[in-house]
């Protein structure tokens, strides 16, 4: 059995990762630690409080006492709004307090793409745009060209959570770039499990979502590298020997 230990900020589509792990099969857990989250907002300010150094701290100890194989910090705004050196430092904190391979959501796209050996992607993010624009600064600092970015402007993780499933579907496939050869779609706040699937059949390419990317993160930290029949490209693809983009896990 492999136990992927997920930090989760607040609570919003945390039962995500319950589909994931029933589509992976029985020997993958998903266990998930709730971190505080003080404001539920996507704005800056306070998605640099979800994502501060104690906050963390408490939710990886507590998943240090799970026996897990890895870790993973599941937020894309409350990681890459630290750029991308903060981001590596919270992944280093999460490490050192669960002794694991860690990473966050943020690197986890990174390492879905070199994976999958893409480089241009179209984004359709729920946040407001200012926020989503540090998206597009961290991909860019990775290599990554951003080809195209739509924004939703959902004001908080709780409604991106009740987002109707048509309505997250049409806004993916409606945001594609003809030259992207993925679609990214973060935020850990969607449900996603059961719209890859159907997105990549109606665009004909692969696409990568925040709690996707997390899961298949978190497996290849534990070693558990063998392609799987989990939903969309990239859990077909198995996952080789990616470098770190961070240099921890």
């Amino acid at each position: 059995m492999t136990r992927v230990g997920i930090l989760y900020p607040g609570h919003s589509a945390e039962d995500d990762y319950r589909t994931f792990a029933g589509t992976l099969g029985g020997d993958v857990e998903l266990p998930v630690v709730h971190t505080l989250m003080r404001e539920d907002a996507h704005r800056v300010d306070a998605l640099l409080d979800v994502g501060s150094e104690g906050v963390l701290a408490k939710g990886a100890q507590e998943l240090g006492g799970l026996k897990v194989d890895s870790a993973v910090w599941a937020c894309t705004s409350g990681s890459f709004v630290f750029g991308w050196e903060g981001a590596r430092r919270q992944v280093q904190g999460v490490q050192e307090v669960t002794g694991v391979p860690s990473s966050s959501t943020s690197f986890a796209f990174v390492h879905a793409l070199s994976q999958l050996r893409a480089s241009r992607v179209a984004i359709a993010a729920t946040y407001p745009d200012d926020v989503a624009q540090r998206f597009v600064e961290f991909l860019t600092d990775a290599g990554v060209e951003v080809m195209s970015l739509a924004s939703h402007g959902i004001a908080t993780a709780a409604e991106v959570g009740y987002l109707d499933p048509d309505d997250a579907l049409d806004f993916v496939i409606s945001n594609d770039h003809p030259r992207a050869e993925a679609v990214l779609v973060p935020d850990t706040a969607l449900h996603s499990a059961d719209l890859i699937e159907p997105m990549e059949a109606l665009l004909g390419k692969t696409v990568l979502t925040a709690n996707q990317v997390s899961v298949w993160e978190g497996l290849r930290l534990a070693g558990r590298c063998e392609a799987r029949s989990g939903p969309g490209t990239l859990f077909r693809s198995g996952a080789s020997v990616v470098r770190s983009a961070f240099g921890a896990g």
